[in-house]
């Protein structure tokens, strides 16, 4: 037997021999020579003692600090294959002390310099930090070696290897015993390219490589945590895989691009987990993930490990959607709160009622208010924590997207409402992230909402204009929604918005406008109609802003592009039509022109006309309890109300519960008045007259494009009579494309008009009656004309022919051509 051959037989066998360990005195450590080395005597129970001869003499030599030929042969012997079975290794370099101090403390921000296996002085040095272990040993092939324990957690070893190979750590604790990856022997799992996309606040999937991603990495499956904290000292990873103890779990800091990583093996879909970060001034705070895309069940507040595995069934649906503008299509809308509609129903359940009901009633789309999540459920989703996750309270992301689906596939289109405006200042959440304001502007003036108690987003800052752009494509692409509904625009585009003189600083020029919110809205807007055809924006915005419907690049009086909406909110007819309508009829004469005055403008903007949730909570009544009159008078008001809408030039919205009349307030604790539709219950056909009217209000108007087919331009209205306040009557032309007309008539007294005289075109042979909200079956008086009204060659109203109708009370009705 050869002298190296005896040497590697002893390295073999002192896995079967008894440990017995002789420490050298390390040497002294400079900056020169750097850390001392201690060997460890290498003895086995079972081998001869000429091998162990051979062995001892073999280090001995490679210790003396002689020839070349003396480092050759102990290098021979280092980097030989690994020996099969335990073995014993040497002591590593020590841990620098302040590196074992920083991590101890949460303040390392490169624990994958120090931590995981590294070329050494002979071999391949292994350090794990594994708080409370009692002992941790590294196996790789059939080599399994124990790691020193020094102390505090830490354990180490140099083991006389060529290379870093692929290897697994056999952790000990008290009562159990765990063979794992290590989670510091991974390269980084996000590439330049994200991180210089991240960096220039350009990364249009950011959800894609933020947040905790289950993936395979380096042939191993685990869980990649990403984060963006930028002012953090250093950020560990807790959760419930580690008792929310983050100390043994600190991340990877990717330079300059404030994101902290972490690739963390066996961990998959399900696990709670939050982001425990030091703060600056060296506190530590545990934060939910920002792009968490699954949440805990609020009042919890962990975000959950989560991946799709859904598979979609509307593509039928996606390929359609886009062949009409949504400004040129048919579009009402019925405005929903999913977790109330039908309180304790999940969204799987949800999507075996909710398309049938909206199907039957014949809205073509619903709008959700806000499903990100939230903490407080009486925000209505409007005080939004978890930007990518849909709440948990229904669900999970899949069984949303489930109800999304069975909606498409019942042809019926998905809004939802989106909240970029501003976010709570819950200390788990996003409020001062990282220690110092990050989503936030840093200036408090900017930053506090005043009416909400709530932060405003920073549009300035790139990386957080870049979250709320990517939110939005995120939520069109992921879960296939046909369009974003954003809330509260006016409280972004103004800097004094609710403030005082004194609490508001202007912009560069001197204006009010906030230029930050200005081009983020035309960034989101700009990247979402290029990325997801066939979308649409709605913005609720309160004021006369120049062009929030406006293309971007088309710059307007104002000397601002256009904001790139698809759809604007149309607040000001909302206000000022209810305001007619609650008074009694005899003093409508007096505020006629509050329904007028909407066709002053009704072509500057494209417009949505919205009842929306708003307008039926707080005191201010439901629908029909904001009529005036007894309960016959209410219901007509408001079926005529709502005929009058449907005609008039803009898109339709109608929040649940006004389609059949409810009385009371709507209350997010248990929603609409159901029982009011119970046969049992009384006054049911009442309510359930009004509902049909609906039903068939969206019938006839999506298959008449007068009603809709030019909502934007001024040839597709004219008005037949505008200004008969005395008799309270309006009436005006619809026409389509073709320029085929429709004549809608509002009346809103309640008496009987008979032969009132109204000019039309002369070019029309007849008309007939496709509408009459005072029908019978809606709970009306039945006055109704059940043959074609021919008309008279007399001028009127600037026509050149006229028609004799008889006008039922508080009604509309719409006339088309024979």
């Amino acid at each position: 037997m050869t002298e190296k051959t005896a040497a590697e037989k002893t390295v073999a066998e002192t896995a079967t021999g008894k440990k017995t360990a002789g420490k050298k005195a390390a040497g002294k450590k400079t900056a020169a020579a750097g850390k001392a080395v201690t060997k460890k005597a290498v003895t086995a129970k079972t081998a001869t003692k000429k091998a162990v001869a051979s062995a001892v003499a073999k280090k001995s030599v490679a210790k003396k600090a002689g020839t070349k030929k003396a480092v050759a042969a102990k290098r021979s012997v280092a980097r030989e294959a690994p020996p099969a079975g335990p073995l014993e290794v040497a002591l590593s370099p020590a841990l620098d002390a302040d590196d074992r101090e920083r991590l101890l403390h949460g303040t390392h921000h490169q624990p994958h310099a120090v931590l995981g296996a590294h070329p050494a002085p002979g071999g391949i040095v292994f350090r794990a930090f594994r708080p409370y272990a009692r002992s941790v040993a590294v196996v790789t092939g059939d080599l399994r070696a124990e790691l020193h324990d020094d102390g505090d957690g830490f354990f180490s070893g140099l083991l006389p290897l060529r290379e870093v190979p692929a290897y697994r750590l056999v952790v000990a604790y008290e009562d159990t015993v765990q063979e794992t990856e290590d989670p510091y022997r991974f390269l980084p799992t996000l590439g330049d390219l994200d991180l210089h996309l991240i960096g220039e606040g350009r990364h249009e999937e950011l959800w894609t490589v933020l947040g905790a991603h289950p993936l395979t990495h380096q042939d191993v499956a685990g869980t990649r945590f990403c984060v963006w904290a930028p002012n953090a000292r250093a950020v560990r990873l807790a959760g419930a895989f580690n008792f929310w103890d983050g100390i043994g779990y600190p991340m990877r800091s990717l330079g300059s691009s404030g994101v902290w990583e972490l690739f963390v093996p066996g961990i998959g879909e399900g696990e709670l987990y939050k982001f425990d970060i030091t703060r600056p001034d060296g506190s530590r705070t545990q934060r939910a993930d920002p792009m968490a895309r699954r949440t805990e069940t609020p009042p919890a507040t962990s975000s959950v490990v989560e991946a799709s595995h859904y598979e979609w069934g509307d593509e039928e649906w996606l390929a359609r959607r886009g062949e009409r503008p949504a400004h040129e299509a048919p579009l009402s809308i019925y405005e929903v709160h999913l977790p109330s509609w039908r309180p304790g129903l999940t969204y799987r359940q949800l999507a075996e009622q909710l398309p049938a009901y909206v199907r039957e009633l014949g809205f073509t789309h619903v709008e959700l208010m806000p499903i990100a999540e939230h903490p407080f459920g009486g925000s209505w989703g409007y005080q939004v924590t978890g930007f990518y996750a849909p709440t948990a309270r229904l669900g999970t992301p899949d069984d949303f997207r489930f109800l999304v689906d069975a909606l498409h596939r019942a042809g019926i289109g998905v809004l939802m409402d989106w909240v970029p405006a501003h976010f709570p200042r819950d200390d788990w959440a996003l409020a001062e992230f990282d220690g110092r304001t990050l989503y936030e502007h840093e200036d408090p003036l900017r930053a506090a909402h005043p009416d909400w108690g709530t932060l405003e987003f920073d549009y300035g800052r790139r990386e957080v204009r870049n979250f709320l752009v990517a939110n939005a494509v995120y939520w069109c692409e992921e879960f296939h929604i046909d369009g974003l509904r954003v809330d509260a625009v006016a409280s972004m585009l103004y800097l004094d918005y609710s403030r005082e003189p004194g609490q508001w600083t202007p912009n560069e020029h001197g204006g009010r406008e906030n230029l930050d919110a200005v081009a983020f809205l035309q960034e989101m807007n700009a990247t979402v109609y290029r990325r997801v055809p066939g979308v649409v924006t709605i913005a609720e915005e309160s004021t006369a802003w120049d062009g929030v419907t406006r293309a971007t690049h088309h710059r307007g009086p104002s000397g601002f592009g256009g904001l790139g909406f698809g759809l604007k909110w149309n607040m000001g007819w909302m206000h000022d039509s209810l305001e007619y309508m609650s008074h009694e009829p005899v003093y409508r004469r007096y505020h006629h022109g509050e329904m007028t005055f909407s066709m002053v403008y009704a072509y500057s903007e494209n417009y949505v006309l919205p009842i929306s949730h708003d307008e039926v909570v707080h005191g201010k009544k439901s629908l029909v309890s904001k009529m005036p009159g007894d309960w016959w008078q209410q219901r007509a008001n408001l079926r005529a109300y709502l005929a009058y809408m449907w005609a008039h030039p803009g898109k339709q919205l109608l929040f649940m519960g006004q389609e059949f009349a409810q009385g009371a307030e709507w209350s997010e604790e248990h929603g609409p008045d159901w029982w009011l539709l119970d046969p049992a219950y009384g006054a049911e056909a009442d309510h359930r007259g009004v509902r049909e009217l609906v039903g068939d209000l969206n019938s006839v108007y999506r298959s008449t494009p007068a009603l809709w087919e030019r909502d934007t331009s001024a040839d597709g209205f004219a008005w037949v009579v505008g200004d008969a306040a005395d008799d309270n009557v309006l009436a005006f032309l619809r026409r389509d494309a073709d320029g085929t007309p429709l004549l809608a008539v509002s009346h809103f007294s309640p008496v009987v008009r008979h032969d009132y005289r109204l000019g039309v075109p002369d070019d029309i042979p007849a008309w007939y009656e496709v509408l009459n909200t005072d029908a019978g079956r809606y709970g009306g008086s039945d006055v109704f004309h059940p043959d074609p009204v021919k008309p008279e060659p007399q001028p009127w109203h600037g026509h050149p022919a006229s028609v004799r109708l008889t006008l039922p009370p508080l009604s509309t009705v719409w006339l088309r051509p024979a």
